[in-house]
Parts: structure tokens; C-alpha cells; sequence
């Protein structure tokens, strides 16, 4: 109990919620699979993030100190929404105050458990905190913005010798609430975990999301898919990275492809192929907008419908400098990364 006089604090507030034993498929949300709000590089990036639509409004900023959260430390969010799911489903309480040891989730996410690792863990959780997030999705009310961050706060208990013993963290209401919801929730392969590119993660994940088990398959244009992935790289180079994509099929579940329209704009079509995930959630709702059925004869001259114009769509990623390798090994992935080829790759969002 705090002292006469001081307000508690939200941690005294929550019921401690430990992390459930057992081996379960990974669960993604589809708001975090649907739309732009982390990182695909693996250097640090600092231009925000401003995605508008007529219904959905996304701002993302990131720390001086630390960069934006990246889709790498996404893994945590989908480690916590596994276990909370996994919780709920067995019956048991769960809370937003969630302990784990870091090997726990570590080995989750398909990682090693080297001190580098648990340094890499530590460094994915102050970015995870430290970037804000200011959305109108799920808002009821018209104007309505939610302002987060993934990780109100964590907590590291050591042991004598000095090595972490477990991770304290508390999971924002936003996040929280999307997880116990079965329609937001969809499970993915477990190997996503083995994709290394910020790029492949990003389009996985929308290709989970729309796909879904639709055996006809779905496309998007390729400008459409540019503007939804906040990408800071030019769109020559996205176009390319997925047309790169397609030839070498790295996605569990999807077979992809680039194909023209009617009107001569390149396409992204992608179908399931044998998957190794188990049921989702909730089946996908085929009407959400911006995806096109490709059983009809031909695809429409807008397969999706436009987006406005994004401060992300005319940086130019020149004067961000050459890339800091060493930087990624510290700070933005949690695997040794390689010297990319020399394909006049700009610091973002490399194979």
C-alpha cells in the first residue's frame, strides 16, 4: 500500500501477469499488420511517420536518443499478444503489467541468448518506449486521436552475477484492448521470424492481413502498397525490392507476383500456397477496402483507392549518409546483419 497522501501508481494498480509455459502459434494484430507504424530500417530512423486516409489518421515520432521502434522490435508486441492470447484462451486472468525472463522471449521470437542478445532486447525495449504514437483508429467519437507508446514502461531485475533475471513491462490500453478482441488477432507463421529484410517483414504482414486464406488470392497496386509502408526509400527501389520479392517466393503460406493491370500500373498479386499456421482468429473480411479479387476477369483502372499525398512520399533518403552497419549490428536488429550488395541501397529498407 503507497503511504497516506500519495497517489498509486499505475504498476500498484495491475495484477502481475507471468508469461505462459508452452509451445503456441504466433499471434499478430491486424491494425499493426494493416498500416505504417514502425521502422523498416536498420539504421535509426528519426522523420516521423504521417499516414492519412479519409477514416485513418497515424502519427508516429520517434527519440532523438533512441530512433523509432523498428519492425524488428515488433517481435515484442507480437511475443506479448501470443501470451495474452494463449492466457485468455486457457482461462486464465491477464493483465497489462506483464514478467518474463528475456530468454523467454528471446527464444520466442526465434533469437539467441547471447549477452549481445540481451543487449539488443534491452535496446528494442527503449525504442519501444520511447517512440509516441497518436492514432484515430478504433476511436468511436469523429476527431478523436489515442496517444501511446508500445511500452509505458519496463523494469529489469538482475541477479547477483550482474545478468538480467526478468523483464517487467506494462503493455498500453490501446495495444491491450486490440489483443483481447478475437477479430484483431490473426495467427502467422512462425517462420516470419527467419525473414531478415524490414521490407519482407512489412509485406508479410500485409500480405497476411489481406490475404488471408482467400483462395482466389488478392492484389494491390504497387504505388498504393508504397504509400502504406512509410518507406523513406525512393519508390524506384521499393518497386524493385518487390519484384525481388516475387522471384525468390520467401514468404510461409503466399505465392507472389508483380503483374500489370489493364492500364499498364504494376501490381502486387499474391495467393495462399500450403500454410503451417493454425486457424485464425477470425477469417478475413474481404470487403476492406483497397484490395482487389483476382478471380474477376481483369483487374479495375483504381485497384485501390487513393491515398492523399504523405510527407514520408517526397523525402529523399540522400542525406541520411552512408550506411552504419555497425550501428545495425548494435541497435536495430536483433541478428548480424551483412554488407547489402551494391545496388545503390539507401539506409532503410535493405533485403
Amino acid at each position: 500500500m503507497p503511504p497516506p497522501g500519495r497517489a498509486r501508481s499505475e504498476r500498484e494498480q495491475l495484477e502481475l501477469f507471468h508469461a505462459v509455459a508452452g509451445d503456441f502459434a504466433p499471434r499478430d494484430t491486424q491494425d499493426l499488420m494493416a498500416f505504417p507504424f514502425f521502422s523498416l530500417a536498420k539504421s535509426p530512423r528519426m522523420v516521423p511517420i504521417d499516414y492519412r486516409t479519409p477514416d485513418v489518421t497515424i502519427r508516429v515520432e520517434a527519440s532523438a536518443e533512441h530512433g523509432m521502434a523498428t519492425i524488428w522490435d515488433a517481435d515484442v508486441l507480437i511475443w506479448a499478444a501470443s501470451h495474452l492470447v494463449a492466457a485468455r484462451d486457457a482461462g486464465r486472468r491477464t493483465s497489462r503489467l506483464m514478467v518474463a525472463s528475456p530468454r523467454e522471449i528471446l527464444t520466442f521470437i526465434g533469437r539467441g541468448d547471447s549477452a549481445r542478445d540481451y543487449e539488443r532486447l534491452e535496446a528494442a525495449f527503449d525504442r519501444l518506449q520511447s517512440t509516441t504514437i497518436k492514432t484515430s483508429l478504433r476511436q468511436t467519437g469523429k476527431g478523436q486521436l489515442h496517444r501511446f507508446s508500445w511500452v509505458n514502461e519496463w523494469k529489469r531485475h538482475t541477479a547477483r552475477e550482474g545478468r538480467t533475471r526478468v523483464i517487467e513491462l506494462i503493455l498500453p490500453d490501446w495495444f491491450y484492448q486490440a489483443v483481447l478482441d478475437d477479430a484483431l488477432v490473426l495467427t502467422i507463421d512462425p517462420a516470419y521470424f527467419g525473414l531478415t529484410g524490414g521490407l519482407e517483414r512489412w509485406l508479410y504482414r500485409i500480405v497476411r492481413k489481406h490475404g488471408g486464406r482467400q483462395r482466389a488470392g488478392w492484389a494491390f497496386g504497387l504505388s498504393h502498397l508504397y504509400e502504406k509502408s512509410a518507406s523513406l526509400s525512393p519508390y524506384r527501389r521499393f518497386a524493385f525490392e518487390l519484384r525481388e520479392m516475387a522471384k525468390r517466393q520467401p514468404f510461409p503460406g503466399y505465392r507472389l507476383s508483380v503483374r500489370p493491370d489493364r492500364n499498364g500500373n504494376d501490381t502486387l498479386a499474391f495467393a495462399p500456397a500450403k500454410l503451417s499456421t493454425g486457424p485464425c482468429g477470425q477469417a478475413v473480411n474481404s470487403s476492406v477496402l483497397s484490395v482487389v479479387d483476382l478471380s474477376v476477369p481483369s483487374l479495375p483502372r483504381h485497384p485501390c483507392y487513393h491515398l492523399r499525398k504523405t510527407p514520408n512520399q517526397g523525402v529523399e533518403s540522400n542525406g541520411y549518409g552512408a550506411l552504419n552497419l555497425e550501428s545495425n549490428l548494435k541497435e536495430s536488429n536483433f541478428k548480424d546483419v551483412g554488407t547489402p550488395p551494391d545496388l545503390r541501397i539507401t539506409p532503410g529498407e535493405g533485403p
